[in-house]
């Protein structure tokens, strides 16, 4: 489904584009991500309307098979801080999660409802993982969902083909980042 409406208070969450996930190379596919997202900021900016950065701090602590790169190490110094493109202005809302889901024991809800939102537009990285459980709880806490599909991405390309594909439709309207942006533009 495409975007039909923005609504009225609309929120743009960018997930995890931060300098320890977010590969420094300018030709890397995630630069693009960057750009699109920082656009998107940019005009919800211009017209007022919340835009959420959110990091993550490290890993839950739960058990599984994979070996998480980072498990039960320190992280780097700057991993978590967000990457300087997309230009973090004081009106600015940053979140720092530990889980997946941006809105799991963040107080992003909380933050939204204050604020008045209706609709969320979600960028970010990865698709399948931040981006997608933000999405899913969105969802569930009864938000309008939009997926700017082009300003998301996931180091696994079939993960995020089955986000976009099977997922997404489930949970929100696609659209792109130009779309977003000129609803966003269309506001007063």
């Amino acid at each position: 489904m495409t975007l039909t409406t923005l609504d009225p208070k609309a929120a743009l969450i960018v997930i995890d584009l931060q300098k320890g996930i977010v590969p420094a190379d300018p030709d890397h596919p995630f630069a693009t991500v960057v750009k699109r997202s920082a656009q998107l900021a940019t005009a919800f900016r211009e017209r007022g309307l919340p835009v959420v950065l959110v990091n993550v701090t490290g890993r839950p602590p739960g058990r599984t098979d994979n070996d998480r790169p980072g498990a039960g190490t320190a992280l780097p110094p700057g991993w978590t801080e967000l990457v300087d493109e997309l230009g973090v202005q004081p009106t600015d809302h940053l979140i720092t999660k530990r889980r997946r889901n941006a809105f799991h024991d963040t107080g992003l809800d909380t933050l939204l409802r204050d604020l008045g939102v209706t609709q969320v537009v979600l960028t970010g990285i990865a698709t399948s993982s931040g981006v997608e459980s933000t999405a899913r709880a969105a969802f569930d806490y009864g938000y309008h969902v939009v997926l700017a599909t082009d300003a998301m991405t996931d180091p696994d390309a079939a993960a995020h083909r089955n986000s976009i594909e099977r997922i997404f439709p489930k949970t929100g309207e696609s659209s792109t980042t130009a779309e977003v942006i000129d609803k966003v533009e269309a506001t007063r």
